[in-house]
C-alpha cells in the first residue's frame, strides 16, 4: 500500500497516510485540529533504497557478490 501525503484545509497541516491505491480522502482526518477530507497533495518521488545500493556493481564480499 502506498503512503500518501496530505494537507489539512483548515489548519494546514500536513501529514502522512498509508492507504489502498484509489482509496478516497473521505475518512481521512487530520491529526492535528481532527477536521476531515483533507486534500491530497503530489510528494516527492524517492528512488533509493537497498535495490539501488545493491545493484550498483560494488563489491559487498571477497568475490564481489553481495550475497557472499
Amino acid at each position: 500500500m502506498p503512503i500518501y501525503e496530505y494537507r489539512c484545509k483548515q489548519c494546514h497541516t500536513i501529514f502522512e497516510k498509508l492507504q489502498s491505491i484509489g482509496a478516497s480522502n473521505e475518512n481521512v482526518i487530520c491529526p492535528e485540529c481532527n477536521a476531515t477530507k483533507p486534500e491530497k497533495i503530489l510528494s516527492a518521488f524517492s528512488s533509493s533504497g537497498f535495490m539501488s545500493t545493491a545493484s550498483s556493481g560494488g563489491s559487498c564480499g571477497p568475490s564481489g557478490s553481495p550475497f557472499t
